[in-house]
C-alpha cells in the first residue's frame, strides 16, 4: 500500500500497484518486424504478448533481440543489429547475436537499445507547479516583470506551505513522468524538509515511482525542521543497505548558515555532498575559501558551477569533484553562462540535469540538445572569428555519454548503471527509430540527440523489470494520480495566496 490508499476501502486498487497491462490491450496496437521470414510467426507471437513475465526476478532470462545497440562502453562496442541478454536484474551479455533458447524475447527490431538516462539534479517536489515560472529568473532584479522569481515565489512562498501529502504526490508523479521519458535514475534535490514527516514523504514518493532514485537531503524551514541532524535517522531507517534502488546524498548548500555541519555529517555518514554553486547567489567568495583550504573531495557534486574563479575550478578538478549542468535552466533563469567548455577542458566528470519543472521540461532529449548546440555554437563562433586554436566540436555520442555514464559517475553508481556492460544492472531503454520523426535511420547517436523526444521512448526497464512497454506505463492509475496532483496544486496556490493565471 502507498500513502494514497484508503484503509477504509481496502478493496480499491492502489494507484501505484496496479496489475500490468495484459497482452490484448497492448498487442493490438503493436506491429513487430525484423525477425525475418522464417521467424514471422515468432515475431507475431511476440507482438501480441505483453511484457515478459517475471522480468527482473532472479534467474529469469530475457533477451532483447535485434536492435541497434548503443552500449556507451568502448570495451563492449556498438552493434548495427545486436542483442542484450539479461538474467534477473543484471546484464550478462551484449553481442551481435546471442543464442539463449530459455530466455523470453523482447523484439527490438526498429529500436535503439541503450542505457537509461541519468538526471543528477531535479527538484521533484515542484511538479504541481509546472510552468508556473515559465518566464521567471532566479532572483529579484527589481524590475517589475521579475517580481515573480524563483527564490521569492517558489522557495519563499510555495515551498513554505507544503504538507507531507503534497510532497508525496509531487515526488511520485514527477518520478513516474521521467520514467515515461526514459530517465531511469534521478538525484532528487528535495529542499522541502520542514519536518521528519516531510522527509519520509519525499523518500516514499521517490521509492514508489519504481525507478532508481538518489534521495538528496537538503534544507527545510520552520520550527520542526531537523536538517541536517535528521540525516543520521534517515540513513539508518531507509538507506542502511547500498543494495537497493534508492540511495542517499547529503545536501550542503554554502549559501546557508551552518553549512559546515551538513558537510561534516555527510562525511561522517559516508555520503556524497551536493550543492548548488551559483555566482548570482554571491557564493564565489565562500567557494574560493573552501577551495583554498582543501575542502573539496571526490564526494562533491557541484551543481551549475556558474561564475566561479579559475582557482576554484582547478581545485575542483584536482579533487576529482563532479559537475552537474542544467544547461536550459542556466540560460533561461540567469544563473550565468553554462560552463560546459570549462568542465570539458579541465577533464571534470560532468553530467546533465533538469532542475525545475516550474520553468522547463524534465525530459533528457531537451537537455542533450541544449548541451551540444550551445557548445558547438561557442566553438563555431571562435572558428568564424578567425581563431586558429579552438576546442573540438562535441559529437552526439559525447552528449549521450554525459546523459548516461556521466550521471552514473557523479552519483557513485558507475559500477551499477550508465552503460550496457555485462555485470551491471539492467537499466535499459528502447527508443523507436521507425517513428515518423526519425525514420529512416542513418545515424543512431545523431537520431537520439538531434531528432528524438519523449514519445520515442518505447520500452523502459529498471533493474530488469519492465516499467514501460510499447509506449504504455505499467502499474499506475495515472488518472487517479493526476487528480491527486491537481488537488495538491489547488491547495498550494490557495495556501501561498497566489492566483493561478493561465495567461500571465
Amino acid at each position: 500500500m502507498c500513502r494514497l490508499c484508503d484503509p477504509k476501502t481496502p478493496q480499491a486498487p492502489c494507484p501505484t500497484r496496479r496489475d500490468v497491462l495484459k497482452a490484448g490491450a497492448i498487442g493490438a496496437a503493436v506491429t513487430m518486424t525484423g525477425l525475418g521470414a522464417a521467424g514471422s510467426a515468432q515475431a507475431e507471437a511476440h507482438a501480441m504478448a505483453g511484457p515478459p513475465e517475471g522480468a527482473g526476478v532472479p534467474g529469469r532470462r530475457v533477451l532483447i533481440k535485434g536492435g541497434v545497440v548503443l552500449s556507451v562502453d568502448p570495451a563492449v562496442g556498438n552493434f548495427a543489429t545486436g542483442d542484450v541478454l539479461i538474467e534477473g536484474n543484471r546484464i550478462v551479455e551484449v553481442a551481435a547475436s546471442i543464442d539463449a533458447p530459455d530466455a523470453a524475447v523482447i523484439d527490438a527490431a526498429g529500436k535503439i537499445v541503450m542505457p537509461g538516462f541519468i538526471d543528477t539534479h531535479h527538484h521533484q517536489f515542484e511538479t504541481a507547479l509546472r510552468s508556473q515560472l515559465a518566464h521567471g529568473i532566479l532572483i529579484n532584479d527589481r524590475r517589475e516583470v521579475n517580481q515573480t522569481n524563483y527564490y521569492e515565489t517558489i522557495l519563499q512562498k510555495f515551498s513554505m506551505v507544503y504538507r507531507p501529502e503534497d510532497v508525496y504526490i509531487n515526488e511520485l508523479y514527477g518520478g513516474i513522468a521521467q520514467l515515461d521519458a526514459g530517465v531511469t535514475t534521478v538525484m532528487d534535490v528535495s529542499q522541502i524538509h520542514h519536518s521528519p514527516e516531510h522527509s519520509d514523504a519525499a523518500i516514499e514518493g521517490l521509492r514508489d515511482a519504481g525507478r532508481r532514485g538518489v534521495f538528496g537531503y537538503f534544507e527545510g524551514w520552520g520550527d520542526r525542521a531537523q536538517y541536517p541532524n535528521d540525516a543520521r535517522r534517515i540513513k539508518e531507517q531507509y538507506f542502511a543497505s547500498d543494495d537497493q534502488l534508492t540511495t542517499m546524498v547529503m545536501g550542503g548548500e554554502i549559501y546557508l548558515p551552518g553549512y559546515e555541519a551538513a558537510w561534516a555529517i555527510g562525511r561522517e555518514l559516508g555520503l556524497p555532498i551536493a550543492l548548488h554553486v551559483v555566482g548570482t547567489f554571491g557564493m564565489r567568495d565562500t567557494f574560493d575559501q573552501l577551495a583554498a583550504s582543501g575542502q573539496f573531495g571526490a564526494d562533491n557534486i557541484f551543481i551549475h558551477m556558474t561564475g566561479m574563479s579559475d582557482m576554484a575550478w582547478q581545485a575542483a578538478a584536482d579533487a576529482g569533484a563532479h559537475v552537474s549542468l542544467a544547461v536550459p535552466i542556466e540560460m533561461h533563469m540567469r544563473h550565468g553562462q553554462p560552463p560546459i567548455q570549462k568542465a570539458l577542458d579541465l577533464g571534470l566528470s560532468t553530467s546533465l540535469s533538469t532542475d525545475v519543472e516550474c520553468t522547463m521540461t524534465a525530459d533528457f532529449f531537451t537537455q542533450m540538445r541544449h548541451f551540444i548546440t550551445l557548445q558547438r555554437m561557442w566553438v563555431n563562433e571562435a572558428a568564424l572569428s578567425g581563431a586558429t586554436d579552438y576546442p573540438e566540436l562535441m559529437q552526439c555520442s559525447d552528449a549521450i555519454r554525459h546523459a548516461t555514464m556521466g550521471g552514473a559517475e557523479g552519483l557513485g553508481l558507475s559500477g551499477k548503471v550508465g552503460s550496457l556492460t555485462p555485470g551491471k544492472q539492467a537499466d535499459i531503454i528502447l527508443l523507436d527509430a521507425e517513428a515518423i520523426n526519425v525514420a529512416p535511420l542513418n545515424n543512431a547517436a545523431g537520431a537520439v540527440v538531434t531528432l528524438m523526444e519523449r514519445t520515442n521512448v518505447d520500452t523502459v526497464l529498471v533493474a530488469g523489470q519492465v516499467k514501460k512497454w510499447r509506449g504504455q506505463l505499467l502499474g499506475f492509475d495515472m488518472a487517479r494520480l493526476r487528480s491527486e496532483l491537481e488537488g495538491s496544486r489547488d491547495y498550494l496556490f490557495g495556501a501561498a495566496g497566489i492566483e493561478r493565471d493561465l495567461f500571465a
